[in-house]
């Protein structure tokens, strides 16, 4: 099979079902979004093998996971009105994220200001899919009333993951966060 099909020369691409429509339709910016979001997530799960941290291939899994969870996402967005969703995001893949958002969140420090994106590279490649996955989220609201309310509520959630998992990332090897510092001479 080729890669290539060329039928998207022109500008217009495929959704689900063969539907064509312009490469700039509000759907394919949403799950083209979550595309990218996902590949700076398996950045994240390749910089893993550096690391040396126990519990590091559970916490692999886990971004695994979450990964083919972006791909059901996808597949909500680029499903036409009207059409089955092939893998639809259900209430326990809401619930899925929540529990290891729970779970990280009870070992890490409480946050009592914001927190500069950074760290290790796992970390950084976490935080950069979570500002992805903002824009996906924002870009989903345009088509929200004739998508799955799952699918909102899911992208909200998996920022917050996302969020969560960095920290828990710069926790496991040891790095503190980062914390916003302002001086006094940029509050005039």
């Amino acid at each position: 099979m080729k890669i290539y099909t060329k039928s998207g020369d022109h500008g217009s691409t495929s959704l689900g079902y063969g539907e064509r429509v312009p490469k700039n339709h509000a759907r394919v910016q949403a799950y083209g979004t979550l595309d990218e979001a996902n590949a700076h997530l398996g950045l994240a799960v390749a910089s893993l093998t550096d690391c040396a941290w126990i519990g590091k291939a559970s916490f692999k899994d886990q971004l695994t996971r979450v990964q083919t969870l972006l791909f059901h996402a996808g597949n909500e967005l680029s499903t036409p009105v009207g059409k089955d969703v092939q893998w639809p995001i259900l209430e326990g893949h809401i619930t899925y994220l929540e529990e290891l958002i729970d779970r990280w969140q009870g070992t890490l420090p409480e946050l009592t200001t914001f927190i500069l994106p950074g760290g290790s590279i796992v970390a950084s490649s976490l935080h950069l899919a979570r500002t992805v996955v903002r824009r996906a989220e924002r870009e989903a609201v345009a088509i929200a009333d004739v998508v799955n309310p799952n699918t909102l509520v899911f992208l909200n959630r998996l920022s917050d993951f996302l969020f969560v998992a960095a920290r828990y990332a710069n926790a496991k090897e040891g790095l503190p966060d980062q914390h916003l510092e302002v001086d006094e001479e940029d509050k005039d």
